[in-house]
């Protein structure tokens, strides 16, 4: 096996969250996932979702694999323009109003005009507001200040924003010395770069896959119905890449690839879990078991949309999911490791 680059699918990763892709919104990013299949000559088409599959050609053609990560990220849309001149606004995904305060963001107008802003209390300045640190981070209270010279409702109009408008945050992408990437938006854009990086060495080793494999970039994820369609008929084993969930009493870690037994939609499939876990284990990838409790994947929307498959989720471990979020090029590193070696196993066998 030829040696992951981990420092391209990091510089792939700085790439793709720098774009922002809010769900519903997600155009650019998938765009620019096209060029980058193009490149290598792989054949992709958009389904009507907006959603990108791209096509690998296997010796069996009969029975198929698909792979999945999405490129949408959570975000926010304006809700109401104020007298003031500031915006209330309405999440997208699902996350809390407190872990976006403080934050730079981005307003695009349906013209594509972009404004930028700061996400910040309305009761922000200490030296005005007694309850400044109590008062409850909610809709009511959390608003945009944006960056022009704008007093009121109709100002604000007047440069094109207006109620429906896409809001993106800054992700603020940085790696550190010691391999650390902390970024938002790596739920689950450092999945996305694992997985074209590993079609990029696929192809650059020329390597043949057993079985006709499809790759879904998947863009409605974050709003629970990206990976529910376009699932061919002989698709057998459907395995999703996203992030791993961790905090108290998770195995997960920031070091390495997690096998998900079970998230809130009930447990994966026993024995394609089995077969991930040998896979690691035979090749010497770290790995961890684990459950998520409050989670559902593009696996799990596609077993709810009645699709007779095999179901699956790996990932790196992420620290701080849907908030300011990090890991280390070591779990990226172990995650294209396990994904190297499945997409050239045999399918599991459900007798």
């Amino acid at each position: 096996m030829t040696n992951i680059n981990t420092e391209e699918t990091i510089k792939l990763l700085t790439d793709l969250v720098s774009i922002p892709s809010p769900s519903g919104n997600t155009n650019e990013v998938i765009t620019f996932v096209e060029k980058f299949f193009a490149e290598l000559d792989i054949e992709t088409k958009r389904n009507r979702k907006g959603g990108l599959i791209a096509t690998i050609v296997g010796k069996d053609s009969s029975r198929h694999r698909m792979l999945t990560a999405h490129v949408d990220t959570l975000g926010a849309m304006v809700k109401e323009i104020k007298p003031s001149g500031r915006l209330k606004i309405d999440l997208i995904g699902g996350f809390k109003y407190n872990s976006i305060e403080g934050e730079y963001c981005q307003i695009e107008t349906s013209s594509a005009k972009v404004y930028t802003g700061t996400i910040l209390m309305h009761q922000t300045s200490v030296h005005v507001y007694k309850d400044a640190g109590k008062a409850e981070r909610n809709q009511e209270n959390i608003e945009i200040r944006i960056d022009e010279k704008v007093h009121t409702a109709e100002e604000v109009r007047a440069l094109g924003i207006e109620v429906g408008d896409f809001v993106s945050f800054d992700p603020r992408v940085e790696v550190t010395p010691s391999g650390y990437v902390k970024s938002r938006h790596l739920d689950d854009k450092a999945s996305v770069a694992i997985l074209l990086q590993l079609i990029k060495q696929l192809k650059t080793e020329k390597i043949t896959l057993p079985y006709t494999t499809h790759i879904l970039i998947s863009n409605n994820e974050e709003i629970g119905y990206g990976g529910n369609s376009n699932i061919s008929p002989e698709t057998v084993e459907y395995l999703a890449v996203d992030m791993g969930a961790m905090g108290d009493g998770q195995s997960t870690d920031e070091y390495t690839v997690s096998i998900c037994a079970k998230d809130a939609s009930g447990p994966y499939h026993y024995e394609l879990r089995k077969h991930l876990v040998r896979l690691a284990e035979d090749n010497k990838i770290e790995y961890k078991l684990d459950l998520y409790p409050f989670y559902g994947s593009d696996a799990s929307a596609a077993i709810r949309s009645g699709h007779d498959i095999v179901h699956g989720l790996i990932g790196p471990g992420i620290d701080s999911s849907h908030a300011f979020e990090r890991t280390h090029k070591s779990a990226l590193e172990n995650t294209a490791k396990l994904l190297y070696h499945y997409v050239q196993s045999n399918l599991v066998d459900n007798n």
